[in-house]
């Protein structure tokens, strides 16, 4: 994975015969007693090391485009105008980076929460993606294409287990934080690469202690259960993962540490 160029709200990689493009969507502000001990109740100390804006957790919102050049997927798509003036710039992040909206067809979404899945729906009311074909998602979280995105909901393809959606991305299911969570898997010559949604939502503290979770989670244990499978999964070699609230541009290595796992940024 080779960080190729960026601007504000972009940045690309090499990823073998293929290219990763992260996409900003902007922030959101949470307060600290989001974060969960094991056993369920509000962390009693928060640790220096945790950066704070006006005593709130920052979390960035990213998601990731990925293309061979000739087929493309968009993985998650932001808020659009659904949580705040902090949010929605996903369709700038696209123009950035030199990505025609009309051309996406297929998008991918990890979970159903607002920040990950309201961009299909342009602030104006129309669909932001003109000729989209299909929206891959979680069984467990298809329940979201209501109100604003009825218009969407016969292109939804529900994930039931690990599906191939093209070839070089699997859908894998990683339930825990919502029933539907799922992770894409994606192989190229230069190894794989998994993009995830809200398995770490802060990562200054959940890699060096993966077992605080976050209050959203809406079972706590099996996201913690699914957080420490994937981090052992990533710290092998020739492993990227690409993440929704890691520090943007969001791509990175993970390598074991003394305790827990360190976080390299790849931007």
């Amino acid at each position: 994975m080779r960080f190729v160029s960026g601007g504000q709200l972009h940045a690309r990689f090499a990823f073998g015969d293929l290219q990763v493009v992260s996409l900003y969507d902007g922030y959101i502000d949470m307060p600290p007693t989001r974060l969960r001990d094991e056993s369920g109740n509000s962390l009693a100390v928060v640790p220096d090391t945790v950066p704070l804006a006006e005593g709130n957790l920052r979390l960035p919102v990213n998601a990731f485009y990925l293309t061979d050049g000739t087929r493309s997927l968009l993985i998650d798509t932001g808020a659009s105008d659904a949580l705040g003036p902090t949010m929605g710039l996903l369709y700038d992040a696209l123009t950035e980076a030199g990505i025609e909206r009309a051309d996406i067809t297929d998008v991918a979404i990890t979970h159903r929460h607002g920040d990950h899945v309201h961009g299909l729906i342009a602030p104006d009311g129309s669909e932001a993606f003109p000729q989209l074909q299909t929206v891959w998602i979680g069984a467990g979280d298809t329940a979201v294409f209501t109100g604003r995105l009825e218009p969407i909901r016969d292109r939804a393809v529900p994930i039931e287990d690990m599906v191939a959606i093209n070839d070089w991305v699997t859908a894998v299911p990683a339930p825990g934080h919502t029933p539907g969570h799922t992770i894409y898997d994606v192989r190229s010559s230069a190894g794989q690469l998994l993009v995830w949604g809200d398995t770490v939502h802060v990562p200054s503290l959940q890699f060096d202690q993966p077992h605080i979770a976050w209050e959203f989670d809406g079972d706590q244990s099996e996201a913690r259960t699914t957080r420490a499978a994937l981090l052992e999964q990533l710290s092998e070699p020739d492993r990227f993962v690409a993440g929704a609230h890691l520090d943007s541009p969001g791509v990175a290595r993970v390598t074991r540490a003394d305790r827990g796992y360190a976080v390299e940024y790849l931007a």
